[in-house]
């Protein structure tokens, strides 16, 4: 199974920062963002992980490539633990990097991996991290392997919470609808999708079919909906301590949460 992995956005509610550096490379604790979206998917068996990359590309992609002479010179240093982080890397997988020029919302920006992908595919999102002790991605491809369905993951958020996400509605257990940011008054539930998912390639064919929102972007979630009438799409609440890392708050809190871990 592959993996895309689209971090191509402009990060905006991380500026004046992110004018300079990807939102993805910014840490938590001593590793960026990115290092831990990577290391989950292939911790859970991806075979290759496919980055899409935008502005300041280039320093994404240099942070995957080796540094044999900094790791001798670790290793000349007797820094054996920092020349074990930075194998680490090395020996994470195959990476696939795209650029992507315009940005169109995120449909159009995982449109670019379908020539790369004949199979169900996952896709992690870089706004979205879990630390757990079972990979999050894990779960998603355990209840894959046992139904052969598109699953999305979730999680449980409060009544006044729902507002602010993509809120399931089931039909028993299976997925029959997505409601972007209802009220809570007309929420059909309190489980929200949380930025995993392993999805069947025929999610392109739907991505053609799909119209813009209101802001001209293009979102995946549409495309969803429309596999959703003749394809099935289960939950899988996954197990895990999640950062909504989008927001300030939300990194903050994760790098707390990682140096109190470490």
């Amino acid at each position: 199974m592959k993996a895309v992995i689209p971090v191509a956005g402009l990060g905006t509610r991380f500026l004046p920062i992110t004018k300079a550096v990807p939102k993805p490379m910014l840490p938590i604790a001593n590793k960026p963002v990115i290092h831990y979206i990577v290391k989950e998917a292939f911790d859970s068996g991806i075979d290759e992980v496919i980055l899409i990359v935008g502005k300041n590309g280039e320093v994404i992609k240099n942070y995957f490539k080796p540094d044999i002479k900094l790791q001798m010179g670790l290793l000349k240093a007797g820094k054996r633990d920092l020349y074990d982080t930075l194998e680490e890397i090395n020996n994470f997988g195959k990476i696939t990097i795209i650029e992507e020029e315009t940005l169109e919302g995120n449909a159009l920006t995982i449109n670019l991996a379908k020539d790369l992908i004949t199979e169900p595919f996952a896709i992690l999102y870089g706004d979205d991290l879990v630390f757990s002790d079972k990979p999050c991605l894990k779960q998603l491809i355990d209840i894959h392997k046992e139904t052969g369905a598109n699953v999305l993951g979730a999680r449980k958020v409060l009544p006044s919470e729902v507002s602010n996400y993509g809120v399931f509605k089931l039909e028993e257990d299976k997925i029959i609808s997505i409601v972007e940011k209802p009220l809570a008054k007309d929420a059909p539930s309190n489980l929200v999708f949380s930025g995993r998912a392993i999805i069947n390639p025929l999610v392109f064919d739907e991505i053609k079919n799909i119209k813009p929102a209101s802001n001209g972007e293009y979102q995946i979630t549409d495309a969803y909906e429309n596999m959703m009438t003749y394809q099935d799409f289960y939950p899988c609440i996954f197990e895990g301590k999640y950062f909504d890392i989008g927001l300030k708050e939300g990194f903050l809190e994760a790098n707390n949460y990682q140096l109190k871990v470490k």
